[in-house]
């Protein structure tokens, strides 16, 4: 069993990538102490040990890191900020990480994969944009014999931009030169190109354009999804471990409804300067500057139950279809589906 476990890890690791957002973030703990269980009001109960992705998918949990923190030792949840969903993977394999923040196509190719896991709420939702210098890219079409450079190969980005282009006409293989990279690797291809075109995720993509005034948003691939789909584009969603769930329901129920109003604060226009300072303390973005662009377009959400099953079934379906392996071959059961 070890043996599999190990070789789960390293398959996954190897196999799925996220577009990371920005620089590669250290690992930053909301929380001094990862220890087994802490005493609320004089109660013993569970620590969840809590892992967030740099990026959109992180976003929203930022308020519920400050929150946490100002509890002092008797925090209940011990955050790490990871850079990728290599990171998160052998941590929930292993038990490391009990909850974690993660792109939607991992956590069902972890159900999939016999890894133990739920999916508790969805929580993004559409993060990525094409950028352009210039002004020649104003429908999808018009990306037809065009490079793009991209981030996200084998993850959601991917199975998103793919979709599109092949329900506008275009041939992902043949009509659009795509060009797999990293962010960092995008940022200095456009830095050198003169009529560049690329795609990227919020926040990498709203710090191109603070870098280079010269880079504006062509294509918002939300919206161009929406024209072309009947579900949702659930790019993000909260997973946890179902031996975890199993032990502490409490400790998740709780985390659950603190995560909604984390969600709700980071969502909220009035709270805007003070949550893209909370972004940026966490390193969940490079800076506040970036964060106070980028939080109103990362489409954050708080989906449960069976509005969380439907929006995320629908999107699987869509991805099935178009490769079964981006969500592990097969369409995850009612049994992935946290349902409280």
């Amino acid at each position: 069993m070890k043996k599999r476990i190990v070789c789960l890890a390293l398959c996954l690791v190897a196999a799925l990538t996220l577009a990371a957002c920005g620089k590669k973030a250290p690992a930053a703990s909301s929380s001094a102490s990862a220890s087994a269980s802490v005493s609320v009001s004089g109660e013993e109960t569970a620590r969840a040990n809590v892992m967030v992705l740099s990026g959109p998918t992180g976003v929203g949990a930022a308020k519920m890191m400050a929150d946490n923190d100002a509890k002092g030792e008797a925090a209940p949840y011990a955050f790490t900020v990871a850079a990728g969903n290599d990171e998160v993977t052998p941590a929930l394999i292993s038990g490391e990480a009990d909850i974690a923040c993660v792109a939607t196509n991992l956590a069902g190719t972890l159900y999939n994969k016999d890894a133990g896991v739920q999916v508790l709420a969805a929580n993004t939702l559409g993060v990525l944009y094409v950028l352009e210098k210039g002004n020649s890219v104003t429908s999808v079409s018009a990306l037809a014999g065009k490079t793009v450079y991209a981030t996200g190969q084998g993850a959601n980005p991917e199975y998103i931009l793919k979709y599109v282009l092949a329900q506008n006409g275009l041939d992902p293989e043949k009509d659009v030169n795509v060009q797999w990279m990293t962010p960092q690797e995008v940022t200095a291809k456009m830095a050198e190109s003169a009529g560049g075109v690329c795609m990227l995720p919020v926040p990498a993509a709203t710090a191109l354009m603070i870098k280079d005034p010269d880079v504006r948003q062509a294509l918002d691939l939300t919206e161009q999804w929406n024209a072309v789909a009947e579900s949702p584009l659930v790019m993000g969603c909260v997973v946890a471990r179902a031996a975890f769930i199993e032990e502490h329901p409490e400790t998740v129920a709780a985390f659950l409804a603190e995560y909604e109003q984390s969600v709700d604060y980071m969502n909220d226009p009035a709270n805007l300067d003070a949550a893209a300072e909370l972004v940026a303390r966490y390193a969940i973005t490079p800076s506040a500057a970036v964060a106070k662009r980028a939080i109103p377009q990362c489409n954050l959400t708080f989906l449960t139950g069976n509005e969380m099953r439907d929006a995320i079934q629908g999107y699987f379906e869509i991805l099935f279809q178009a490769n079964p392996a981006a969500i592990g071959g097969g369409m995850p059961d009612d049994a992935f589906y946290y349902a409280g």
